[in-house]
């Protein structure tokens, strides 16, 4: 997470603790051996705390105060199908590669294993920000992903959609309110500035395949059918 970022998630502490909230309740049902945040997001692992797994970590790919692991996020040092619970927080948008990123995911996450991703709406009044802001809004947004392109990352992948929620029911300046307040919509007539979808990675059956037998030559009355190649 690079400096202006954490900085400026220093000053709206309040969306923080939205997306916590969020994830406590995403996380209720994710058991097994190990959650991990790939991306880092807030200082710590306040994002981790409803992690039902035996083990959790956070991979970024700065050096931060949270990181377990500096490295590459599409390339992470970590054993396929290993991984039973996976959070992008927001780290698809500061990617150069995002869809390269999530094959990664893809590539540890076990089968049935859940992918918690959180992320800014285009069209809000957030998603415009991002976009006309020269440096990125949050500082080093390279672009926003919209809930309908990761719908259709989550089918080209194979996983279920199990829930989609939005959320941040305020404008992106002046004073933010409480975290839970950014969590309802209330009288608020603009559309939410983010999103978290939960999907979980389909499990395949594998089909034993019965050997392809040889093609045999037709025999007619007992001989075999002569070939036309000379």
């Amino acid at each position: 997470m690079n400096i202006d970022v954490g900085h400026w998630l220093r000053s709206g502490q309040a969306l923080l603790q939205a997306e916590a909230l969020l994830l406590d309740d995403a996380l209720a049902d994710c058991f097994g051996w190990e959650t991990l945040q790939v991306g880092a997001w807030g200082e710590g692992r306040a994002l981790l705390r409803g992690a039902r797994t035996r083990s959790r970590g956070v991979l970024a790919a700065e050096r931060d105060r949270g990181a377990d692991v500096i490295t590459r996020l599409s390339q992470l040092p970590v054993a396929s199908d290993s991984v039973d619970a996976v959070i992008l927080p927001h780290t698809l948008e500061f990617e150069a590669d995002p869809y390269g990123v999530l094959r990664e995911v893809d590539r540890v996450l076990a089968g049935e294993g859940k992918l918690l991703v959180l992320g800014f709406a285009p069209w809000s009044l957030w998603g415009l920000r991002a976009g006309v802001t020269r440096r990125g809004f949050p500082p080093g947004l390279r672009r926003t992903v919209s809930l309908r392109r990761m719908r259709d990352w989550m089918a080209v992948l194979g996983y279920d959609l199990l829930e989609t929620r939005q959320y941040l029911f305020e404008l992106p300046w002046g004073e933010p309110r409480d975290g839970t307040q950014s969590l309802r919509r209330g009288l608020h007539p603009l559309p939410a500035g983010a999103y978290i979808l939960k999907a979980r990675k389909r499990l395949h059956a594998l089909t034993p395949l019965r050997p392809r037998l040889r093609e045999r030559r037709a025999v007619l009355g007992g001989l075999v059918e002569p070939s036309s190649i000379k």
